[in-house]
């Protein structure tokens, strides 16, 4: 498939337009892109960890969630050369990385949309405060805990960290997968019972115990769904394209 072709309809789903709204860095992160996309391969992110994967399979294209490159180039390689390092080992292999993150996770059918649909939600809408926000209805109404096990179970990890502050039983739910613990009042003003995100920092862990909310923080790996989905949306447009799906990242031990 030509490779602006691809680009352009991907981009017509998942507008640039919602990064920079969040001042994003997505797009092109390394190399130049080639005339035909023959071959993808799909990640969460792209490092070390898989180059030698990626040398291997010689893809015409890197697709990844996470962007490679997050912020001007100057000022990430001086602060982290081995992702300079990174990007020239690529560059000399030929192989190109383009990122799609806020966009992907904004746009119709993408990582929110998902990751609801996955939960089993009903009737999943936009949240108003936060375009990025999917909220809908639980398949049954469930004690909070409840609630974590099943998610857990959908979207596929082993553990996940409960604040039980708010209604004893839950019947909807909102979520934004990643980092989005902050918007937790958007989810409570809307009428949502509790509200799924990840990466929870002290200081928003103790509002939502003070403002008497549940709220389950998932691991950013939640976020690997990410692969099936592109995949699917990819051969949606061209099934011929040969897609490489990396399932690399893992969730951290814990230690009781």
């Amino acid at each position: 498939m030509n490779t602006r072709s691809l680009l352009n309809k991907l981009a017509k789903q998942f507008p640039k337009r919602y990064a920079k709204m969040n001042h994003d860095f997505v797009g092109l992160m390394t190399g130049k892109l080639p005339t035909e996309v023959n071959k993808v391969l799909l990640c969460l992110d792209c490092d070390w960890e898989i180059f030698p994967l990626i040398k291997e399979e010689k893809p015409d294209l890197v697709l990844t969630h996470h962007p490679l490159v997050y912020g001007t180039r100057s000022r990430v390689f001086k602060r982290d050369p081995s992702k300079k390092e990174l990007c020239d080992a690529l560059d000399k292999i030929g192989v190109p990385v383009y990122s799609m993150h806020t966009n992907f996770d904004t746009g119709k059918g993408g990582m929110n949309d998902v990751l609801a649909e996955a939960l089993g939600l009903k009737d999943i809408q936009i949240v108003e405060g936060n375009i990025m926000m999917r909220g809908g209805k639980l398949p049954s109404p469930m004690t909070a805990e409840e609630f974590a096990k099943h998610a857990n179970k959908c979207l596929n990890v082993s553990y996940s960290l409960l604040l039980n502050k708010g209604k004893p039983v839950v019947e909807s739910a909102a979520i934004i997968g990643g980092a989005g613990s902050y918007n937790w009042t958007i989810a409570k003003e809307a009428g949502y019972d509790i509200f799924i995100s990840g990466d929870c920092p002290h200081h928003v862990r103790r509002e939502i115990i003070n403002g008497k909310y549940n709220y389950l923080d998932m691991p950013h790996e939640i976020e690997k769904i990410f692969v099936p989905a592109m995949k699917k949306i990819i051969h949606e447009m061209d099934d011929s394209i040969q897609i490489v799906c990396v399932d690399h990242e893992k969730e951290p031990n814990i230690i009781r």
